[in-house]
């Protein structure tokens, strides 16, 4: 029974332990919840200026935040919330899936006004990447100077990389990060490339505009069959099906490009839209006119701010050319997330939501961006398309090596002579592909390679006359993917490389399934012993590649598996000693 005296006057009683508020009106000052600041509010309306403020631009406004003021306080959060008309909860959630967001909660410390980022995927750790990392930890002050691990950054080629602001230090040591933080300027370098002017020139365009005024897409669908392209974002799904897919599910109809190439060792996309951006945005402007897309939309990694500005700049010539029209092609950036680049996750990311993939079906090209049919290709893909239709079909389909035909841009990496993208037919093996890059670096025999990515594992260098194409890889438990190759050598152990593989799944796992996120974790943690427990190891692996939603944690247990099948003298009993090498030794790491 309650007791009525203890209610009145000061509410909840004497003893301070009621739960009724005072019968004389005592009510709540603000509503219930975080209360957002004028202060903050301000900003962040500056920062938004004239945007509209629909809830797909939630990451890019994140990143204005960041970029204003290298973190998201609690404060901007708030009020970005406020401003949008969403929950703080949906805020902090998408804030905190993406890497390159630093969101704060209300007594967190402000990170540092100065971030090095430093990558530490295969190629880099085979450049030094560890020791470099240990150099610039211990050369500057925490407190003014974050030093961060971060995954590959699309510049295998120059390892070992970091990025300062937004530039990046190719052969990075601490001298040049010295030199580069007295000198200032922390703006991403723009590589000379071919501007619309030099495109057109060129006689760019033409077969567009002439597609745009009379052109049959089914003729133009068949013409991209009869080259033979596939997708070269690493499914290898035929391309010009993807059309007539889209074509058939009512509209209205988008066009998403998935720019965000995160798989370790790949480069590919970047080397090209770095140098001919306007062959790749004239190859996908076709494939929207094909599908008639109302709207395309570009969503390209944020780990390439050279990119990001070049794409910026030619599309807005490309509007006031009159080639498309103002907002056609939504440019989106990304914010580091590996996870993203799995085509429903980077749909996902585009509406401004965590990068989570999705059940499927329904597939992407029936229900994909705002729940409406979306085709989704590559960059290289559409860098392809429009040289096809300018060259014709036989630029790919004349081109045969071991009874494969096409070609093939192979991001090479590792130990060899000239690391870079190397285009080659697609039946070449791996002896072709380094011989391409200038051999075996002095001084190491060849060992092993990664052929597509962390996600195809390692192979021996006895597999050595098999063609890096599309179908021919899976009999062996890999594939080409994104053809990303690291060559290893005999300075290298097989199961490190397997390691650092692993903990980039652990840490890029979106962590939705609990067979991946659980799994990658675990497997971590046993790959770390010096003997192996193969048997449980492949007992991960097999729930993982049972039980995950998406390729990541279905191909994750690869690196695992074949290092097992070829190098098991390195994970058994009696693991002998590396020799001396410059790459990195979990052993002689555990041990310190």
């Amino acid at each position: 029974m309650l007791d009525h005296d203890k209610t009145e006057g000061d509410g909840a009683g004497q003893s301070g332990k009621g739960v009724w508020k005072s019968g004389k009106g005592r009510g709540r000052a603000t509503p219930k919840g975080r209360q957002y600041d004028d202060v903050a509010l301000a900003e962040v309306r500056a920062l938004l200026g004239d945007r509209p403020r629909r809830r797909d631009l939630l990451i890019e406004f994140l990143h204005l935040i960041q970029d204003e003021y290298g973190h998201q306080s609690a404060a901007h959060l708030r009020a970005l919330a406020e401003e949008m008309r969403l929950s703080m909860a949906e805020v902090w959630e998408v804030a905190t899936f993406y890497a390159h967001f630093d969101p704060l909660r209300e007594n967190d410390p402000v990170p540092p006004d100065l971030t090095i980022r430093v990558c530490d995927s295969l190629s880099c750790e085979l450049a030094g990447s560890e020791t470099l990392i240990a150099a610039l930890e211990s050369g500057y002050d925490p407190a003014k100077v974050r030093v961060l691990r971060a995954p590959c950054m699309g510049r295998c080629d120059t390892a070992p990389v970091l990025e300062i602001g937004h530039r990046h230090i190719d052969h990075a040591t601490p001298e040049l990060v010295a030199q580069t933080l007295e000198a200032g300027d922390l703006h991403a370098v723009i590589p000379d490339y071919e501007d619309l002017a030099a495109y057109l020139a060129g006689g760019g365009y033409v077969r567009l505009t002439d597609l745009r005024a009379g052109g049959d897409w089914q003729a133009v669908q068949q013409t991209i069959a009869d080259s033979g392209l596939r997708g070269l974002g690493g499914a290898g799904f035929p391309s010009g099906k993807k059309w007539g897919f889209g074509r058939g599910n009512a509209g209205p109809r988008y066009m998403a490009v998935n720019g965000d190439e995160g798989e370790p060792g790949t480069f590919k996309d970047r080397y090209y839209l770095e140098r001919v951006p306007h062959l790749f945005l004239e190859g996908m402007l076709i494939a929207a006119w094909a599908v008639e897309a109302e709207r395309v939309y570009l969503y390209m990694r944020d780990e390439y701010p050279a990119v990001l500005h070049i794409l910026a700049t030619e599309i807005a010539a490309l509007e006031r050319a009159g080639l498309i029209e103002p907002g056609y092609v939504d440019l989106r950036r990304g914010a580091g997330a590996y996870i993203c680049g799995e085509e429903s996750a980077m749909i996902e990311s585009i509406e401004g939501k965590r990068g989570l993939p999705r059940h499927r079906p329904p597939y992407v090209a029936q229900v994909g961006l705002f729940g409406q049919p979306t085709l989704v290709h590559n960059i290289e893909t559409c860098h392809w398309i429009a040289r096809i239709l300018r060259e014709g079909p036989e630029i790919l389909s004349s081109v045969e090596r071991n009874g494969r035909k096409g070609l093939r841009s192979y991001s090479v990496s590792g130990r060899v002579a000239d690391p870079g993208v190397h285009l080659l037919p697609a039946g070449s093996t791996i002896r072709d592909v380094i011989a391409a890059a200038g051999g075996m670096a002095d001084g190491h025999m060849f060992k092993a390679y990664q052929p597509g990515g962390p996600s195809s594992g390692l192979l021996p260098a006895s597999i050595d006359d098999v063609p890096l194409d599309f179908d021919t890889l899976q009999p062996l438990g890999s594939f080409i993917g994104s053809a990303a190759v690291v060559v290893l050598s005999d300075h290298d152990r097989a199961r490190d490389a397997a390691l650092n593989m692993l903990r980039f799944f652990e840490a890029e796992s979106c962590g939705q399934c609990t067979p991946c996120r659980v799994g990658c974790e675990k497997a971590v943690k046993l790959m770390q012993a010096k003997i192996w427990d193969t048997g449980l190891l492949e007992e991960v692996s097999q729930a993982m590649v049972d039980a995950s939603i998406c390729g990541l944690g279905q191909a994750a247990p690869n690196p695992i598996r074949l290092v097992m099948k070829h190098f098991a003298e390195e994970v058994g009993g009696g693991v002998a000693p590396m020799p001396d090498s410059d790459g990195y030794d979990t052993n002689d790491a555990l041990d310190g």
